[in-house]
């Protein structure tokens, strides 16, 4: 089948009242009753700012470990191509307790993990539960990206490849959704960046 591109433009931040919400509603595998998530993406100076939520019931939250797989848990997911040219990405995970997963490749098995000890510290993670569910906000600095890309800049009309996901491996009602669709490809799943959608800086 074709692969599908949604396009979505990240705003310079003001406020989160102003920052357009994309939802995270595109359901693989599996069915995800009760389940939805949405997202949205807004940058400043220093970084991209994201604010994923989740609106579940059955939250899972097991996972602590420096070293832990947040995505067996109520997980909340950002992967993005810095380099729309290349396929190298970076995906970032979190479950409710700030357990992180970070790793940067090419495909599922050829990732590296990328420990962050504190990402607290360095992403300002802040995560809040709410009356039907869970959010986490954080930003990706443009010095932590410049590590490993250092030709990325955050600069208007700048793209970025990028997919936004929710899933729970082991949750009572395993789902996985993702704002681009992943389904046409063979093998699919979503370690795959041919299946990004575009994002574009304002």
């Amino acid at each position: 089948g074709e692969l599908f591109m949604k396009q979505y433009t990240i705003t310079k931040f003001k406020d989160w009242e102003s920052v357009p919400v994309v939802n995270i509603d595109t359901v693989f595998k599996y069915g995800a009753e009760g389940v939805e998530a949405s997202a949205q993406l807004a940058y400043d100076s220093e970084g991209i700012l994201v604010h994923l939520f989740a609106k579940e019931k059955d939250i899972r939250k097991e996972e602590t470990d420096v070293l832990g797989m947040p995505c067996y848990d109520s997980c909340l997911e950002f992967f993005f191509c810095p380099n729309p040219d290349e396929d190298r990405y970076f995906n970032i995970e979190f479950n409710p307790n700030g357990c992180m997963f970070l790793g940067l490749g090419v495909t599922n098995v050829q990732r590296v993990t990328r420990l962050v000890v504190d990402p607290k510290e360095l992403f300002e993670l802040k995560i809040n539960f709410t009356a039907d569910g869970w959010e986490v906000f954080y930003k990706v600095p443009v010095e932590f990206i410049n590590r490993f890309f250092p030709e990325f800049k955050i600069a208007s009309g700048q793209k970025i490849r990028a997919n936004l996901y929710k899933c729970g491996d082991k949750c009572k009602q395993p789902h996985y959704l993702s704002w681009n669709p992943v389904v046409p490809l063979p093998a699919s799943s979503f370690h795959n960046p041919k299946a990004f959608g575009e994002m574009i800086f304002e």
